[in-house]
């Protein structure tokens, strides 16, 4: 079921304008870019089964290249419900119907919480739409189901309610009075995490630098719009040039003994010779 989700993912988004490249042995199954973002997608058949530690790096590497972390699934313990979004470690989760409306520009507005099901009002909106529809106060608490001072409330602040009134009002005044669940929103706090001499070296040229394990590099470091992928070791993960190419980045390769060819490459000791965050981004473009 797993790979059937995935290869349904691949086509839609291939149809949709997106360069994507399929990943095994990764925190994500699937990397995809547009003109206008970057997703990165685990696909799982039931999203109970994710770890946090997966998570977690799907966040943090997010936060380096502005991508946009989703977990696609058809169930968590029980069936996922269409245009309802859900939350693992912090990660938004729906299920293949969800997304396909959410990259169309379709995005729900219901989302399972603690409390169940619920939906957040847009107050100056609802206020609008219901004197829009003619509806006083009064005639919109009856039909809701609540008191007018309720409403009032309703309409001097965003509030939550559950998906029974979340319903009835969706019936009487569409959703525009809704606050959309945008899945799609790339804004990340940048996060960072190293302590090896590689990732303190980036530092010291001002990049921010996060320490990897679960993709096929071992650092991501920023600095502005400067990104490297960096690989450590005298063998490279078949995929991580491809990865760079895809998501238009630089990489690095730091090796012990061997030193790789037709590639950018250095020893430990060459790295670490660098002064200027400047001389080491120029090093890089020359294998543009």
């Amino acid at each position: 079921m797993k790979q059937a989700i995935i290869d349904n993912i691949g086509i839609f988004l291939l149809k949709k304008g997106f360069t994507i490249k399929s990943m095994t042995h990764t925190c994500f199954d699937i990397i995809a870019r547009s003109s206008s973002m970057v997703l990165l997608i685990k696909v799982l058949e039931d999203a109970n089964a994710i770890k946090k530690d997966f998570t977690d790096e799907m966040e943090h590497i997010s936060s380096y290249i502005n991508a946009s972390p989703l977990i696609i699934a058809e169930k968590a313990g029980s069936n996922l419900e269409n245009n309802v979004v859900y939350s693992r470690f912090g990660i938004y989760t729906l299920n293949l119907a969800t997304f396909r409306n959410c990259i169309n520009n379709n995005f729900p507005f219901v989302k399972r919480t603690q409390a169940g099901l619920t939906a957040c009002i847009l107050g100056e909106k609802l206020k609008q739409k219901r004197e829009q529809e003619g509806y006083s106060i009064n005639e919109l608490s009856k039909k809701l189901g609540v008191s007018s001072r309720m409403v009032v409330k309703y309409e001097n602040n965003d509030s939550e309610i559950r998906i029974e009134k979340a319903i009835r009002l969706y019936n009487l005044l569409g959703d525009e009075v809704f606050d959309k669940i945008n899945v799609l929103d790339s804004e990340k706090r940048l996060f960072e995490e190293g302590k090896s001499e590689i990732s303190k070296k980036y530092s010291n040229l001002g990049f921010k630098s996060l320490e990897t394990k679960k993709v096929p590099f071992d650092i991501i470091a920023k600095k502005d719009k400067n990104i490297i992928l960096t690989g450590i070791g005298d063998k490279t993960n078949p995929k991580f040039s491809s990865l760079s190419r895809l998501l238009d980045v630089d990489n690095l390769i730091i090796f012990k003994k061997k030193k790789p060819k037709n590639i950018p490459s250095l020893t430990k000791e060459e790295f670490l010779d660098f002064e200027k965050s400047h001389e080491l981004i120029k090093f890089l473009k020359e294998f543009d």
